[in-house]
């Protein structure tokens, strides 16, 4: 799948039989749909910490050095790097969607959590186990958990909602909004008046987007 298709079309992996999940539909639903299977519950704050979300942990290959920051940074290469003993990254291009920048260094990358830990927390990770709460902090199983994105557009959003921030570039509105509600479907998260409300109008504005999502082991 092309990432021009990732934009329009959120597609996961199947979930473990013992996952607890959202059911998933059996076609994408419109991004409007989407929004509102997200149960709605006010945000809960207390007891967060980032040290509660262990990341980056060794990645899908414990043995080849790569942490789940380095294994997202190679899979989103437009130009592969090379790579050397201790997953080191040299070269590259890489292009970030938030803001349309193209990227020729790996240092000049983060990578995000498009639902931010925090938010993560406040919708429902209260209530997780660690292992679950380390699960989604590296969750390789979607494309679309974690993303390669500039420092800059990373800190600006910070740990925000998008009631209260948007990626700068306007054509990246769509696919991001998609990928927060399917995230969001995908771990059981709930979202808060505001963000609901500002997911639907996200929604009016992008008719044509479809999210397919399926539950987290």
């Amino acid at each position: 799948m092309t990432a021009a298709t990732l934009a329009l079309v959120v597609a996961l992996p199947a979930p473990s039989a013992a996952a607890p999940k959202v059911e998933a539909p059996a076609c994408a639903l419109p991004l409007q749909e989407a929004v509102a299977l997200l149960p709605l519950a006010a945000e809960r704050r207390e007891g967060y910490r980032r040290d509660l979300y262990k990341h980056w942990n060794r990645g899908e290959n414990a043995s080849d050095g790569c942490d789940t920051r380095r294994e997202v940074i190679l899979s989103e290469a437009l130009v592969a790097p090379e790579v050397s003993s201790r997953c080191q990254i040299a070269g590259g291009q890489w292009e970030s969607y938030y803001d349309g920048v193209r990227v020729t260094s790996a240092p000049g990358l983060d990578v995000d959590h498009i639902v931010p830990l925090a938010e993560v927390h406040d919708s429902g990770g209260y209530d997780w186990p660690a292992g679950r709460r380390e699960a989604y902090a590296n969750d390789l199983g979607s494309p679309l958990t974690l993303v390669a994105v500039t420092a800059k557009s990373n800190r600006s959003k910070a740990d925000k909602d998008p009631a209260q921030w948007m990626p700068p570039a306007p054509e990246a509105h769509c696919r991001y909004a998609a990928e927060w509600v399917s995230t969001k479907l995908r771990w059981t998260l709930s979202a808060d008046s505001q963000e609901q409300q500002a997911l639907d109008r996200a929604a009016q504005d992008c008719p044509t987007t479809r999210v397919l999502f399926d539950g987290a082991p």
